[in-house]
């Protein structure tokens, strides 16, 4: 899939017409169902605001593909464990409705918490032991979270394509699983992670970051890297290359890893040897900022 070149987010872009903001749920619908009516493609883009290339990537490819693209913005709180960064979330959605202007996104659901959790709603989604494990284990409750307000996202925005990036692996398996499960008629696109000029995996939580922290981090995808040029030389298993990574991890400093999974390409299931298609994932603290990062080897 194409996309188009992006431009620095923070570039003083020509003045542009913004995004219709609409924060009710059944305009958004009576919107996308009258652009499919008249044979015209609709893209979503659900995100949570804070918006970085990576996001934008995804509306690129949106613009690229459809006719109406449409992108939310929610810091969805059911998603978020007790004690979690929920309310300290970056949040701008003045900035966030600009980029989105410059990129041609049209339309824009930002809704309130009420809208999207009125008083009394109970119904979640568990999409069963795919998101127990790795970051379920480190997250509980964070995947019911995630397939739960996706499937209202898919309600609400019925569109014709929807776009997630690459970096959040997982959640990737995790949307699928949900929308073959439950018939859902919603295309899947996964995008690459973009990264910044150094390696570091664009994250909306990487403005946690202090100078120093932001340094330490840059040894999650070193270590991604580490594997790639290890399995490209020959080496297939598994420990021998993770001992490897937790080395490079160790010898920078600063870095709590909570886990370097090594599963068999589109899934979770762990693999002891590079046979075939593998995806490399790996969380870890800098600070107390938590981070993701995978690539795919093998």
């Amino acid at each position: 899939m194409g996309m188009k070149a992006t431009a620095p987010i923070d570039s003083a872009p020509a003045p542009v017409r913004g995004p219709r903001v609409v924060a009710e749920a059944d305009a958004v619908r009576e919107i996308i169902r009258k652009t499919q009516a008249t044979g015209k493609t609709v893209g979503f883009v659900p995100t949570m605001g804070a918006l970085h290339e990576g996001h934008l990537s995804l509306v690129d490819a949106a613009r690229a593909e459809c006719d109406l693209t449409v992108v939310s913005i929610f810091v969805n709180p059911t998603q978020f464990e007790p004690n979690a960064d929920l309310n300290s979330y970056p949040r701008d959605l003045d900035r966030d409705l600009r980029v989105l202007g410059g990129r041609g996104c049209e339309l824009v659901f930002v809704p309130l918490v009420e809208e999207m959790y009125p008083a009394g709603y109970a119904t979640t989604v568990d999409v069963g032991p795919l998101g127990h494990t790795l970051e379920g284990e480190f997250r509980p409750g964070h995947f019911c979270g995630v397939a739960t307000v996706v499937l209202k996202l898919f309600q609400i925005a019925p569109a014709d394509v929807t776009y997630f990036g690459r970096k959040d692996y997982q959640q990737t398996l995790v949307v699928r699983q949900m929308v073959s499960d439950l018939n859902v008629p919603i295309e899947i696109r996964v995008c690459p992670t973009v990264r910044e000029s150094d390696g570091l995996a664009m994250s909306s939580r990487n403005a946690y970051l202090s100078v120093d922290e932001r340094r330490q981090a840059l040894v999650l995808s070193q270590s991604l890297q580490l594997a790639q040029r290890l399995a490209s030389e020959g080496l297939r298993d598994v420990a021998t290359i993770r001992d490897k990574m937790h080395e490079l991890i160790r010898a920078v400093g600063g870095v709590d890893v909570q886990y370097v999974a090594f599963v068999a390409d589109g899934s979770v299931t762990p693999v002891t040897s590079l046979d075939g298609p593998t995806t490399v994932a790996i969380a870890a603290k800098v600070g107390a900022t938590r981070l993701i990062d995978n690539v795919r080897i093998a």
